[in-house]
């Protein structure tokens, strides 16, 4: 019988490590508390990211979350926040890209919801949670407690 076990290389030790490392997806809300020192939680969002970078986990979003924030910080801070947005927190994400699958698949999730006040960045970042195996999410959207999702900051 021929073995089929091969010695790790690095890249699968580098994998296996960054698999082990507890995941958290970050919503636009979180995203948008950190940047504006006027925002309501921005206290408890900078605390909670900066516990989040010290304990280097891995945080991911997907391309409507990104797209999302990317728009609104735009149009509400200027494109200086946009800049330090894009060269200084998302080099620290992962980025989950959709494809037209998974945008079919989110709107079918949108339609069959039926709720007026649940976004199509929502039920595409509950669809990613799911296909990656994510429970937690870092965000001031309850919408993701009602998904069964554990919410940092916990509430």
């Amino acid at each position: 019988m021929i073995s089929t076990w091969t010695k790790p290389t690095i890249i699968s030790q580098i994998f296996a490590m960054f698999k082990e490392r507890v995941m958290i997806l970050i919503d636009t809300s979180a995203i948008l508390s950190i940047l504006d020192k006027e925002d309501s939680y921005h206290l408890l969002a900078a605390r909670a990211w900066q516990e989040i970078v010290t304990k280097e986990e891995r945080v991911v979003l997907n391309s409507y979350i990104l797209l999302e924030a990317t728009a609104l910080i735009q149009r509400r801070y200027g494109i200086e926040i946009l800049r330090e947005f894009h060269f200084a927190m998302l080099p620290l994400l992962g980025v989950e890209w959709l494809d037209a699958i998974k945008h079919t698949q989110a709107m079918e999730f949108l339609f069959s919801a039926n709720r007026r006040q649940l976004s199509l960045v929502d039920v595409s970042a509950f669809a990613t949670m799911r296909r990656m195996g994510i429970k937690k999410v870092f965000t001031f959207d309850n919408h993701f407690a009602e998904q069964g999702f554990d919410l940092l900051p916990a509430p």
